[in-house]
């Protein structure tokens, strides 16, 4: 099962919310999704984990291109939306079979996937153990490299606590 939260900068400090991923099936979407919660394009952080096996992060500032870290790539790239994620990281195109191919994209099919992207290309760079991404997405905002990959099990409180915003974030989870 996924959670997901957005956490939106405001001229008052951070707006948190949660968020429904039903309709996000590309990078686009999740750009999208951000964008339609952010206050005078102002940074966007969506947050999403899934039960504690890993957490992604996609950052939009206004019309940039989004940014993404991901805690563990391979861990990720297990679930529909890490393979997603770490796909768009990795350069890879999906077509409809590959999704087609992954769990449900709300988490809720038992099982691992018949197959993946890699099985389709064959010649697909494999995905690196660790996290992937962006390692500095945070630091502007005081958080370096460093402490985001030594984020564990409750790494949006972390970040929440970081940023400021802690009570805003327990009134949505």
């Amino acid at each position: 099962m996924y959670f997901a939260a957005l956490l939106a900068r405001t001229e008052d400090g951070w707006q948190a919310s949660d968020t429904d991923l039903d309709n996000v099936e590309t990078l686009s979407d999740f750009a999208d999704l951000a964008r339609e919660s952010s206050v005078d394009d102002d940074t966007v952080l969506v947050f999403i984990e899934q039960e504690d096996a890993w957490f992604g992060l996609v950052r939009v500032d206004g019309e940039e291109d989004p940014r993404i870290y991901l805690s563990d790539a391979v861990a990720a790239s297990r679930s529909s939306y890490g393979a997603m994620l770490a796909d768009e990281l990795l350069g890879r195109e999906e077509s409809e079979s590959d999704l087609d191919s992954l769990v449900d994209l709300d988490g809720t099919e038992d099982g691992e996937p018949e197959g993946t992207a890699d099985d389709a290309s064959g010649d697909a760079e494999p995905v690196p153990a660790g996290p992937l991404g962006d390692p500095e997405i945070m630091a502007d905002l005081g958080m370096s490299e460093k402490e985001l990959k030594a984020l564990g099990g409750d790494a949006l409180g972390d970040i929440a606590d970081m940023l400021g915003c802690t009570d805003v974030l327990e009134a949505v989870r």
